[in-house]
């Protein structure tokens, strides 16, 4: 296996944002919300849309911005990915200079929280006067309100929910019904077992599909080597990766092993490949010359866009093929957090905006531009025109009762990397043994959340 670096810079960037973020956080103790005046502020929100979300992201503050009776300005500024954000807030936090409003993962807001780095939400939540009402709460989705909610933090709310997503199979119909005609597979439809997917896959890579618009070889399954595609597995195997009532990563857990040797085994037969650039699963499967993905159901939109400029092949989303009786469905979205450091006006006036911004009518906006989830029951209820337009939306959409999530613990983010690093290595190295690779992978996935939690205040 290839030689991995620490990663001191969580614990070295938490040490050197200790002062002040705990000065910055102190300021907003006991601040009496309901007479706090939110008028005139300008706040800032640091976002990941690109293309048409961050379209759709800018209309929605413009109606804010032009109509709500404050005053209140919010501008929108893209920084990079979740990644560039997260080391951008790292080096930022308990200062001022952090963003009002920051889109942040459980786990990036958990590492955030260390150093008090971000805005207790409950008191705003709760105010008389600028809170949400009973009405509000249960019209949220229970799993979505509750992901925010973390219980090694006192029960502190760190954020709330503005859109979720879910890992999906993508697939072609038209080549799989072609194998199936040829006797290559003897299964209609997608997949639903692990089994099955294998006969599939290797399959096509041996009876190319007749529509591929692209030169190169078949790939059945064209792997993006990711945590989450390796929580997804082990979550289609009927395990975890962590264990809620010990605090720990379970990486080496039987479920984990087996569904990380049958990846492994698949890629052995020549049936797999490992992507070799970003989004090419993408446009492999756009193109025809790859029959299985396994990505985030945010993706649809680029799938379709994919397959329209490629071969324009029927294709749909499917459950991850499982050994349990039930799909077990990996889902997740960044929600948003109001970091510490500024002021009660500014930070109520940011408060102001994601109360707007999770409500149902722009809830309805934002799931109709960007396919992700919306995360009101209400706004759930009117989806029909998204399920006619968006391929596969509502196949994705009737699986959420099906979910589960990946741990919200501090340090994940650095965990994450040592997890793609060894899943690759995996599916690279037919000799390589899985269950060593797993014990070594938790050790070191441990120590991480150890160094992680003796932080804690």
């Amino acid at each position: 296996m290839k030689p991995r670096a620490h990663f001191p810079v969580a614990v070295l960037v938490t040490l050197l944002a200790l002062a002040g973020a705990a000065t910055a956080q102190e300021s907003l103790e006991g601040v009496d919300w309901d007479s706090v005046d939110p008028s005139g502020q300008t706040v800032t929100f640091w976002h990941q849309h690109t293309q048409e979300r961050e379209t759709a992201l800018q209309e929605i503050i413009a109606e804010f911005n032009e109509t709500n009776e404050y005053g209140i300005t919010v501008v929108a500024e893209y920084q990079g990915g979740y990644g560039d954000i997260f080391q951008k807030m790292l080096a930022l936090l308990g200062t001022s200079d952090t963003p009002n409003i920051v889109v942040a993962y459980q786990n990036q807001a958990a590492t955030y929280q260390l150093v008090d780095g971000l805005v207790d939400l409950n008191p705003l939540v709760e105010s008389e006067r600028w809170g949400l009402s009973e009405e509000d709460i249960a019209d949220f989705f229970p799993g979505f309100w509750n992901s925010d909610v973390f219980p090694s933090f006192d029960d502190k709310r760190l954020g709330i929910a503005p859109n979720r997503s879910m890992e999906m199979l993508y697939y072609n119909i038209d080549w799989l019904a072609e194998l199936r005609e040829g006797g290559y597979i003897d299964f209609d439809g997608p997949p639903t077992t692990p089994e099955q997917f294998r006969q599939a896959a290797c399959a096509a890579t041996e009876h190319p599909f007749s529509g591929a618009t692209a030169e190169g070889a078949s790939i059945g399954y064209e792997l993006a080597p990711d945590a989450s595609r390796f929580a997804s597995w082990t979550f289609a195997h009927g395990g975890d990766v962590f264990d809620y009532e010990e605090s720990r990563f379970t990486y080496d857990s039987p479920a984990a092993v087996e569904a990380m040797t049958f990846l492994q085994q698949l890629f052995a037969d020549g049936c797999g490949a490992v992507t070799t650039e970003q989004f090419g699963d993408q446009t492999n499967f756009g193109a025809g010359r790859t029959l299985f993905t396994v990505g985030s159901s945010s993706g649809l939109p680029f799938y379709a866009s994919a397959v329209e400029e490629g071969s324009g092949h029927q294709w749909s989303v499917a459950a991850i093929p499982h050994t349990t009786e039930d799909p077990v469905m990996n889902i997740y979205g960044a929600s948003v957090s109001l970091p510490a450091g500024h002021s009660p006006e500014e930070t109520l006036a940011a408060w102001i905006f994601l109360k707007y911004y999770t409500g149902p009518e722009a809830q309805a906006e934002w799931a109709a531009a960007s396919q992700y989830f919306p995360v009101r029951q209400s706004v759930a209820a009117n989806l029909g025109p998204v399920f006619e337009a968006v391929p596969g939306y509502e196949v994705a959409f009737n699986l959420l009762p099906y979910g589960v999530a990946e741990p919200p613990v501090p340090g994940y983010d650095f965990v994450r990397d040592i997890v793609t690093s060894t899943m690759v290595d995996i599916v690279t190295n037919p000799d390589l043994d899985v269950q060593e690779a797993l014990t070594e992978l938790n050790e070191e996935a441990n120590e991480i959340l150890a160094e992680q939690m003796a932080e804690l205040p």
